[in-house]
């Protein structure tokens, strides 16, 4: 297991070398000139050609692609990811902040959809074409149907119409402020978690059924085994393996996607920086933006394999 762990964590690093390879190509065949958008929102159109070649030796950009590459690479693993080239800031600094909140907001969306899910899918299967399986494949396909970013509008106006009240605006951190930073980022957490735990009810109802239909069920059925005995240590761990990867995958999305969320709540995450980043070619913090949220899929990845061994213990890893 140990050995396994290992080698997984060291293939981490020539698959994110990877993913910064192909985003620093991409970025570069992207049209557009960060300097001439920087110097003409600056100085207007009275830019000469000199000076675009000084911004641009002072940004590195007259420099090969190789060398640039691995100029960024080393600053890497210094722990520098560069300066961001529309903001002159350190990219550490304009990730802080909006990193804490979109893993919060990632975090919180996560366990509403696993309170929500789990049970739901659950009492879905154990009550097949009954009423209570009808009202959680409505509440399910309804939230499939439902984009966040709807329901968030929705929310908003309720909060204006009925309760005369609108969240916070500014983000205050949990351990500054627990009740202005919960008043604030409650609210997108349900209306992200409310379709995200519709995709895992559906998951969670169709996995249970199906293992409700395995011989070792109905052998422990025969031997006359508490119902609740069954589901809870013989089907629930086995119908857990799909959900989890649908899980796990959706939160490592959350992390990211959120742009018109993000939007509709005034939070000023990474999908809001990842799409103001694009739009001005910020080739340093499109980088190291899509290297983030790389180190999340592959993290998440690594967590949700070793659940399954933790969950089914007929997995091994060698």
């Amino acid at each position: 297991m140990y050995g396994y762990i290992i080698r997984r964590i060291l293939l981490m690093i020539p698959t994110l070398v990877g993913v910064a390879l192909i985003i620093f190509v991409l970025m570069r065949m992207i049209p557009g000139d960060i300097v001439v958008l920087r110097l003409r929102g600056e100085g207007g159109a009275q830019v000469t050609d000199e000076m675009i070649a000084t911004e641009r030796r002072r940004l590195g950009l007259d420099k090969p692609m190789w060398r640039q590459f691995n100029d960024w690479m080393l600053g890497i693993a210094k722990g520098d990811l560069g300066t961001s080239m529309w903001t002159g800031r350190p990219v550490i600094e304009e990730l802080d902040n909006r990193f804490q909140l979109s893993l919060q907001v990632a975090l919180m969306a996560t366990l509403v959809a696993v309170l929500l899910a789990i049970p739901l899918g659950t009492m879905a299967a154990l009550r097949q074409d009954r009423w209570p399986d009808y009202v959680v494949r409505v509440f399910s396909i309804a939230g499939i149907a439902t984009p966040a970013f709807w329901l968030g509008i929705l929310m908003i106006l309720a909060f204006l119409i009925v309760f005369k009240w609108m969240p916070p605006i500014k983000y205050t951190p949990i351990w500054v402020d627990p009740v202005a930073n919960l008043s604030q980022l409650i609210w997108p957490a349900l209306a992200t978690g409310y379709r995200y735990s519709a995709v895992a009810t559906r998951m969670t109802r169709s996995a249970v059924l199906e293992v409700f239909r395995e011989d070792y069920i109905r052998t422990a059925r025969a031997k006359g085994l508490m119902e609740h005995i069954i589901i809870n240590r013989h089907a629930l761990k086995n119908a857990m393996l799909p959900v989890i990867t649908v899980i796990g995958f959706e939160f490592a999305f959350l992390i990211g996607g959120l742009v018109v969320t993000e939007q509709v709540f005034n939070l000023n995450g990474l999908g809001k920086l990842f799409v103001s980043a694009v739009g001005t070619t910020d080739y340093v913090l499109v980088q190291a933006l899509v290297l983030v949220s790389a180190f999340t899929f592959i993290i998440t990845n690594f967590v949700v394999d070793l659940l399954y061994a933790w969950l089914d213990p007929r997995i091994h890893y060698r």
